[in-house]
Formats: C-alpha cells, sequence, structure tokens
C-alpha cells in the first residue's frame, strides 16, 4: 500500500534519504512534495513554498516548463532508450554534444556524457589518469582541491570535497588529495593582490612538497556552494592557473553548479575571465528534469585519450546511462530555451535588484554579513543560531 493511502502521518520505514538525520526518518514522516509551479513547489497537504536554492540549485526553468515535457515525450515516442557507446549513438546526443561544444568556454571542445555531476567529476579525474598514463606521466595523478569544497558523492569525489569529518566516517583513502586554502577572506590588513600572491604561493608550495612529477591536476569550482559561497578576489584563478601551467598542471573547473547562467555569465570560467583545461556540468543543462551531465575536454586534453585509444584499440570507458537519449533531448531543449529567451541576460538584468535585496539582511541584528555573485548569496550569521522560525 502506497504511503500516500496509509495517510500523511505514516513515517518512513523503507526509504533511506541522504543528507538526512536516519534515525529521526525512520520514526517521522519527511516532508513530501508532490507538485511544482514556476518558483513553487507544493507538499502532499496542499502547502506552497518557494523554492529558493533552486532545489539543490538546478531547477533552473522552474517546476512547470511545459517544453521540456514535450521534449521528453517526443523522444520517448520516437527511441526511449539507446546507449552511445562501441561506435553508435543517436542524433539527439550528437545534436546536444554540439550544442555544448558551441557555447564551451574553451575552443573546439570534446564532449563526454554521464548522468549526474559526481559521475563527471569522477570520469574526469579518470580521464587524467588515462591521458598521464599514455603521455608518459603515469605519477601525476594528485589533485589539488581547496578546504571546504564539494565535488560529489562518489569515493574518488568525496575524497577531493574539503571535509575531514566525511574522510573519516565514511574510510575515504586520501593518497591522491591535496588541499589548499579556500579564498575565504583576506588577513586584517592585507591587500586584495597580497591575499592573491599568498593564495598562489601555497598551491606552488603544495605542487613543490608532493613532488610536481606527482601532480595532475587543480580542480575547484568557480564559486563553491559548499563553502558559503564566498568570492575569489580578483586575480584569483589567474594566478592559481599561472602556476599549474609552470608545473604542467591541469587547471579543471568544477561548473556543475554555475554553469548556465547563475554567475551572470554562461560560465563561471567566464565570469572570472579564465580558460580552464576542461569543466564538468550538470544540473542547469536540463533544468534538473532529466539526469545528464557532461565532461568538456580541451583539444590538447583529449589529445592524451585519443594516444590511449590508439595504443588500444578503444577507449574502454561509457555507461550504461551516459547519453540517455531523453534527458539528452530535455537537455537541448533547455539550452535552446536559455538562448531564445536570453537567460544569462535576464540574470543580468536581475543582479542589482538582487544584490540590494540580500545587502538589506544585515539589518537584522542576527546577521553579520552577506555574500553575493550573480544569482548566488550567502547569510553568515552571528554566532550560534539555535532557532529562526522568528525570522
Amino acid at each position: 500500500m502506497s504511503s500516500s493511502v496509509r495517510g500523511a502521518n505514516y513515517h518512513n520505514d523503507s526509504l533511506m534519504i541522504g543528507f538526512s538525520d536516519l534515525r529521526k526518518l525512520s520514526n517521522e514522516r519527511p516532508l513530501v512534495i508532490t507538485g511544482g509551479r514556476g518558483v513553487f513547489v507544493i507538499d502532499e497537504r496542499g502547502r506552497d513554498y518557494i523554492e529558493a536554492v533552486s532545489s539543490f540549485y538546478c531547477a533552473a526553468l522552474g517546476f512547470s516548463e511545459q517544453e521540456l515535457v514535450e521534449a521528453a515525450i517526443r523522444q520517448m515516442r520516437a527511441l526511449p532508450f539507446y546507449p552511445s557507446a562501441s561506435h553508435r549513438t543517436v542524433p539527439v546526443v550528437m545534436e546536444l554534444a554540439e550544442k555544448l561544444q558551441a557555447i564551451a568556454p574553451m575552443p573546439k571542445a570534446r564532449v563526454a556524457f554521464a548522468t549526474t555531476g559526481s559521475e563527471a567529476n569522477d570520469s574526469l579525474i579518470k580521464f587524467l589518469w588515462y591521458a598521464n598514463g599514455y603521455s608518459g606521466k603515469p605519477r601525476r595523478r594528485k589533485v589539488i582541491t581547496r578546504y571546504g569544497s564539494y565535488h560529489g558523492g562518489t569515493i574518488a569525489m568525496t575524497a577531493l570535497g574539503g571535509g575531514s569529518a566525511l574522510h573519516r566516517s565514511f574510510g575515504i583513502p586520501m593518497d591522491d588529495s591535496i588541499f589548499v586554502s579556500h579564498p575565504t577572506g583576506a588577513a586584517p590588513g592585507e591587500g586584495e593582490e597580497a591575499y592573491v600572491d599568498r593564495l598562489a604561493e601555497e598551491v606552488r608550495q603544495a605542487i613543490e612538497k608532493a613532488g610536481p612529477e606527482t601532480v595532475g591536476a587543480f580542480f575547484a569550482e568557480p564559486i563553491s556552494t559548499a563553502a558559503g559561497w564566498s568570492v575569489p578576489p580578483k586575480g584569483y584563478f589567474q594566478k592559481i592557473k599561472k602556476v599549474c601551467d609552470e608545473y604542467g598542471v591541469r587547471f579543471f573547473l568544477d561548473e556543475v553548479v554555475t554553469g548556465f547562467g547563475r554567475t551572470g555569465h554562461m560560465w563561471g570560467a567566464q565570469a572570472f575571465g579564465v580558460t580552464p583545461d576542461c569543466i564538468t556540468s550538470a544540473k542547469g543543462m536540463s533544468s534538473a528534469y532529466q539526469p545528464i551531465s557532461a565532461v568538456l575536454m580541451s583539444e590538447d586534453f583529449y589529445a592524451g585519450l585519443e594516444k590511449g585509444s590508439d595504443e588500444n584499440g578503444w577507449f574502454a570507458h561509457s555507461g550504461t546511462y551516459h547519453a540517455h537519449p531523453v534527458p539528452a533531448a530535455v537537455a537541448l531543449k533547455t539550452l535552446e530555451i536559455y538562448e531564445k529567451r536570453q537567460i544569462v541576460k535576464h540574470v543580468q538584468s536581475l543582479l542589482p535588484l538582487w544584490q540590494k535585496s540580500i545587502k538589506v539582511l544585515e539589518d537584522h541584528p542576527l546577521v553579520a554579513t552577506t555574500r553575493n555573485f550573480g544569482l548566488g548569496g550567502a547569510v553568515e550569521f552571528k554566532g550560534p543560531v539555535q532557532n529562526l522560525s522568528h525570522i
């Protein structure tokens, strides 16, 4: 019998939900969402809520965009499933790859699809190891990331997320992970340029300490939600990339959250004026209506994959649902809508009001400061906050 038939008071005794208190979940019914309309979601009692964080930062076109629903239906009727592997694919997947290449922040990008942002990030590191192995650099396996970052839930991505409690509690192997400071703010009396130089020098020292011949990539979110949406200072990524280039370390950006307009540009890389070797994307690519993600790779990086493929006769990586035609069709329609409705320009038009609105919160006695960039932001509270129900 379904929980809806049993009644809204029936608790959950079968489903595990991540990022939840599992004991509480077993004894207390979770919030059950049954519908959506624009920026609102509706629970099983008919109450509506503004989904203020775009539901894990991804429902960019809201919860009732019929063009995306119709795109899924059309593809389901034409060809509901076929894997893109073994020298086979479907037209919509090729169209989506061409569209992503056209808007990528690096020229002539090659595109590989996956299902989730975690998977795309995991695949990118796997590709890095493969390319380095066939380019005479097999020891270049270590990846530099920042404390407080989040890159996904796989074993490898948990290792690259800057949360030591997670590393301990899941027993994550950490041999290939190197951490440096997140750009959360200069020290008292420290100028912005000096602060950037210090952060860049920290990366340099991390590479030297690990051994330059063992470091494969620097991997960062343009702005990290997990680290409180701290905005990197001017010139930060340029100087970090310069250090990476000096040591032959690849420069990767995790654009799972920041891609497709959230920063006021199509990509966070463009917002900060830097050209990465590779980026990963997901979430906003289909407005989360279907699960799909992608790795976008520069020509130079992709050459290493081709070299390995030439030696082996094939590239031994794929997934049953990678480039699933229905998510691909929805993603392609999503990108068409972004272009047709000029979503990036619309974001830019909203920024003055957004900046003013979030700044006003600093007048509240519990708020220490606010931060914002693009249509993202953070509110930092003063001291421990036990109950905000009255706010």
